[in-house]
């Protein structure tokens, strides 16, 4: 029996740029910390295909906007804390950064996919001198399972006994929560203790300090100030939606711009804790005598339905997650701050799903942030259009009855219906990427294979 407390610690956490990448970082900042030379003469990754789509093209945090696997392995063995978890690339500055740039322009780093792999793997193998150093990520995206020494697995180290009993057992907390029903999640809020609504209340400060960088510089795509700039001249009208699609977009602008700044992630992404904090803190502005811990209730009930949602559709998938999964969270968390019943997050719910369940996941990038402004806006729509009595019904299309059987409904479609969908979008990418110049990941054969 798993509590709000137990969902928070392992559904939530701290992540420093994309989730990718870093976790791309995390797994050679470990094996390189069982390395006693710094002498490199190679790194070998080999990456499932969800996590090559959505490292490949995003800024890495502190690199000045680069981007690119292999520079985010070389940055991780370089100066990667790996007791840092997710936040293991806030040591990379300039110096570092030409540093790892050398390892990459001298082909130290090569990038395989494995095709065949269901769910987050990843997997680094160091060499230097006689040394050889292994470490594996597995799961969710900080959860090292084995490091290995010169052919000898590594056994009781800091880095895997740190590993949390919550975060072994993701599989449980999962096959936990595909159990419950949306009434039993409501009520888990409602348990919540002091400690729990100071660790919700540290990712909205989390969450909002990216949200300010990005509306106040433009970082990334710009999204969020763009939007900000049109409401100045009057060519927008700055309402409850705008606003959450302001916040938002403004946060992502910021996190996929590189920014060394944390966001509170959310089902292991930092973009869905994002999506699933701030929509609901921007309503809180126009709701007037709300306490606040009706609004924290409501993220984490937010944070709750996420991670629903992705028990049911995968850690990653071809699948927005942010649109779909943290977009219903934001959806739910909204009808509960408004004041509405079990029926209206319900109806919240399927509205949302209804709006967005086609939105792809093509890897993560700046153009995110358009993904945030939409999933923020429609889930405040979809919430108000509950409590106005606009609830999707049964018969349309893979809309169920009840909440549940809808959010399992989305499971399927992520997890069987989208999958040659999956094998297309990567594709496309590895193409647009590679087309026309040799490299260690062929698009056809990867194609064949996957």
């Amino acid at each position: 029996m798993y509590t709000i407390k137990d969902i928070l610690k392992v559904e939530v956490a701290p992540a420093l740029g994309c989730t990718e990448p870093a976790a791309v970082a995390l797994c050679t900042a470990a094996a390189g910390s069982l390395l006693a030379g710094k002498e490199l003469e190679s790194i070998e990754l080999w990456l499932d295909p969800n996590i090559y789509k959505n490292a490949m093209g995003v800024a890495i945090p502190g690199a000045q906007g680069a981007w690119g696997i292999g520079l985010a392995a070389a940055l991780g063995f370089l100066c990667g804390d790996p007791s840092r978890r997710l936040e293991v690339l806030e040591p990379v500055d300039g110096e570092w950064l030409a540093e790892a740039q050398k390892l990459v322009d001298a082909d130290l780093v090569k990038v395989e996919l494995v095709g065949d792999r269901e769910g987050i793997y990843i997997r680094s193998r160091l060499k230097s001198g006689c040394e050889t150093a292994e470490a594996v990520i597995e799961q969710v995206h900080d959860n090292l399972t084995m490091l290995e020494y010169n052919g000898e697995q590594v056994e009781d180290h800091p880095l895997l006994c740190d590993i949390s009993r919550e975060r072994s057992d993701i599989s449980d907390l999962e096959a936990f929560l595909r159990r419950q029903s949306l009434e039993e999640l409501l009520l888990m809020v409602t348990t919540m203790d002091e400690e729990d609504f100071d660790f919700v209340m540290q990712g909205v400060e989390y969450n909002l300090k990216l949200a300010r960088h990005g509306l106040a510089l433009g970082s990334g795509l710009g999204v969020g100030k763009t939007l900000d700039r049109l409401v100045r001249e009057g060519l927008l009208k700055k309402d409850m939606m705008l606003s959450a699609r302001i916040l938002a977009s403004s946060a992502c602008d910021a996190r996929m711009s590189g920014v060394k700044m944390p966001a509170m992630s959310s089902a292991g992404s930092g973009n869905h804790g994002l999506t699933a904090i701030l929509p609901i803190w921007a309503v809180r502005e126009y709701v007037h005598g709300v306490d606040e811990k009706v609004v924290l209730e409501g993220i984490a009930l937010s944070h709750i339905v996420t991670g629903y949602i992705k028990a049911h559709t995968g850690r990653l998938s071809a699948v927005c997650g942010c649109s779909i999964a943290a977009g219903s969270g934001a959806a739910a968390g909204i009808s509960y701050l408004l004041g509405g019943n079990l029926n209206h997050i319900a109806g919240a719910i399927k509205n949302l799903i209804e709006d967005l369940a086609g939105v792809i996941c093509d890897g993560a990038k700046s153009g995110c942030a358009l993904k945030l402004s939409t999933a923020a806006g429609t889930a405040v729509q979809s919430a108000l259009f509950a409590l106005h009595g606009i609830d999707v019904k049964e018969s349309d299309g893979i809309i169920a009855a009840t909440p549940e059987q809808t959010m399992r409904n989305v499971g399927q479609l992520s997890t069987q219906g989208m999958i040659e969908t999956d094998r297309t979008i990567l594709q496309i990418m590895l193409e647009k990427q590679f087309g026309g110049r040799e490299t260690e990941v062929d698009a056809e054969d990867f194609a064949r294979t996957f």
